[in-house]
């Protein structure tokens, strides 16, 4: 899967993380119960740039965005310093998604702080989420409608701050909402919305949510994070979302991204961006360096 020099990679969405600070519970501890890709073990080990360099070899990786890791919550900075130190010595990350809890009394805090760092760009915090579509409801405690959530989202303009959203499509209802209610915040999809249900019931219902989030300027989209527990990954299985996402949100609001490691559990680095290079085969290809590369550089300042 080798990409042409002329087609240079920004990974909009990966990780490291160094098991031995012990920072990660959810990688040391018990494993979390709502995990999307099931039994987790293969990743419970650490995960440095060296490992990540070695798993994108092939592809022409030139940047790369860090996306927070569910660090110890007590601890938000601390996981923002220890990225910063490891991008100074080993050349990766060159932008960071941190850290920050949008309803807890010290967001305020917490968001000038992480400001500071020459590196962060955006933040993510993950709404309360129902576990499927027929169980959404809104306005629960933590969701983005609730109060709390929603004063913490409306400090990010004053720090010129991102906001990557990781949410299933059938919560993208409020996520409009929000978009609407604050143009001048970047909303970040992660992972296409989540599409796990590849039925044509689960796609339509995935592509109307989508659509709707979409008529949103401020919003943008990474295709990532597409793994179907039980299935191979194959353009053929991915074609269909990457198809429509770039359809609906226009080629100049989509970034392509790894997920990795995270995402090792369901495919090879060379797996993921293969496909994409595939699906994206006969586009132009001013337009096919706008979702490799020029998007991601202009929306995370790289």
């Amino acid at each position: 899967m080798r990409s042409s020099p002329r087609l240079p990679i920004v990974d909009a969405h990966h990780h490291v993380w160094d098991l031995s600070l012990k920072a990660h519970p959810w990688l040391t501890g018990t494993p979390l119960g709502s995990f999307r890709y099931g039994d987790y073990a293969a990743i419970r080990r650490s995960y440095l740039p060296a490992d990540y360099r070695r798993d994108a070899a092939r592809a022409n990786v030139v940047k790369s965005v860090y996306v927070e890791t569910e660090w110890n919550d007590s601890d938000p900075i601390g996981e923002t310093r220890w990225v910063h130190e490891t991008a100074t010595r080993e050349g990766l990350p060159h932008a960071i998604v941190a850290q920050a809890w949008l309803d807890r009394a010290d967001v305020a805090q917490v968001l000038a702080q992480q400001a500071e760092f020459p590196l962060v760009r955006s933040v993510r915090h993950k709404p309360k989420a129902a576990a499927r579509p027929q169980d959404a409801r809104r306005g629960a405690p933590g969701s983005m409608d609730c109060r709390h959530w929603r004063d913490g989202f409306a400090l990010l303009a004053k720090y010129g701050l991102h906001f990557d959203l990781q949410t299933p499509w059938w919560h993208l209802d409020a996520a409009a909402e929000l978009a609407k209610h604050f143009p001048a915040t970047t909303i970040i999809l992660n992972h296409a919305g989540l599409p796990s249900d590849r039925s044509a019931d689960g796609l339509a219902a995935w592509r109307s949510a989508m659509e709707r989030l979409a008529s949103h300027a401020n919003v943008m989209v990474k295709v990532s994070g597409l793994g179907v527990p039980g299935r191979l990954w194959t353009a053929e299985l991915q074609r269909p979302v990457v198809r429509d996402v770039i359809a609906v949100f226009g080629a100049e609001r989509v970034m392509f991204a790894s997920n990795y490691p995270v995402d090792s559990l369901v495919a090879t680095f060379d797996e993921i961006y293969g496909s994409f290079l595939e699906i994206t085969r006969n586009l132009p290809e001013v337009v096919r360096r706008q979702l490799f590369h020029d998007n991601a550089v202009r929306i995370y300042r790289l």
